[in-house]
């Protein structure tokens, strides 16, 4: 088990710096105390840190031998292709002002979301259960969260405003492209495992 401690560091510190900013009396007293520029400088470092460590501890995990939960079937990876493609649009839509990003309300939590649960579906592993198990919880966390926030602000569905068609075509376009780049090239020179002929 002590094969998953970096992992799990590196989730603690990424997500918890995450859940930190969250918490808007603790963020705005660092902020009076230490100024602006220094909580952005702290939640910057202290992300790039815990993220550098899950990239880590995850490659270091699955070199020292991965921890059998349960054995997916073959179905759920082609499952797990279908959720993963409309993430990458969503991810792409949270930086381009649309109608997906009005429907979605905060669609880099639901591509996060999606991202997590289909690599669930086609992960049995220890280690990818809880890094993945983790993600899913923060995501849907983060979306209460907000949502509480919005209602206690009189914010909602109401105040999104959908941006140009031909914002929501590029978010398509470029997801659909990241996705496809990911399946045929870049999981496996990023995260060392082949989605093709897997």
């Amino acid at each position: 088990m002590t094969k998953l401690i970096p992992l799990l560091l590196g989730l603690a510190i990424f997500l918890g710096m995450h859940a930190f900013s969250r918490n808007r009396a603790a963020r705005a007293n660092l902020i009076a105390s230490k100024g602006e520029a220094f909580y952005k400088m702290f939640y910057s470092l202290v992300s790039l840190l815990g993220f550098a460590l899950i990239v880590y501890g995850y490659g270091f995990y699955r070199s020292q031998g991965m921890i059998p939960v349960w054995d997916p079937p073959r179905g759920l990876g082609h499952l797990s292709l279908l959720l993963v493609w409309p993430a990458f649009i969503l991810l792409a839509a949270a930086y381009l002002p649309g109608k997906i990003k009005a429907r979605a309300k905060h669609p880099m939590l639901a591509a996060v979301k999606l991202w997590a649960f289909g690599h669930l579906l086609a992960n049995g592993d220890l280690g990818s259960i809880l890094l993945f198990g983790t993600f899913l919880a923060w995501a849907v966390y983060a979306r209460i969260a907000l949502k509480k926030a919005e209602r206690a602000e009189g914010a909602g569905a109401a105040t999104a405003v959908a941006g140009s068609s031909r914002n929501d075509l590029i978010a398509i376009i470029v997801g659909t492209a990241a996705a496809a780049a990911f399946v045929l090239w870049l999981h496996t020179l990023l995260i060392g495992v082949a989605i093709i002929g897997r």
